[in-house]
């Protein structure tokens, strides 16, 4: 699997990238599904965005939003409140200290890791990596397909 191009983030008002993918609704109400992609990016279409589509998500008054979709989805009516999604958002701060080349195992200087509960910032914790030793093998197999969202954050 290769590495996987990041989903957008704005926190505290500063645009960041989240080396994470939450879930979308594709219901059809609130997500649809396309025929043919919303190509603001050639990255949908790589193998580097497995999902294909890249999310545009924001944490505002203490809430997850989901602002904008490119890819193979479009909101429906959007911006939405992400209320469907409880777990923890990982965005990387800092220069990368170690290139993983599988789903978002690389490793930053520090990660802000973001607890949601249906929606809502329930916690914030800043991990710092500096120093600390980085096995690239160990991060491969933990980022193999279906386990790329799951880190030690997740027990914030």
């Amino acid at each position: 699997m290769t590495a996987q191009v990041h989903e957008k983030i704005t926190v505290d008002g500063e645009e960041r990238s989240m080396a994470f993918c939450p879930d979308i609704p594709i219901d059809g109400t609130r997500v649809r599904r396309l025929t043919e992609p919303n190509l603001k990016s050639l990255a949908v279409i790589s193998s580097a965005c497995w999902r294909r589509y890249i999310g545009s998500w924001e944490i505002k008054y203490g809430v997850l939003w989901l602002n904008d979709i490119e890819g193979y989805f479009e909101l429906v009516n959007g911006p939405i409140v992400a209320d469907w999604f409880t777990g923890v958002l990982r965005v990387p701060h800092g220069k990368m200290i170690q290139y993983v080349h599988m789903g978002y195992g690389s490793v930053f200087e520090q990660e802000i890791h973001l607890k949601i509960v249906n929606g809502y910032l329930s916690k914030k914790k800043v991990i710092d990596n500096r120093g600390k030793a980085v096995d690239r093998y160990e991060l491969e197999d933990e980022n193999m397909p279906g386990l790329e969202n799951r880190f030690d954050g997740d027990n914030l």
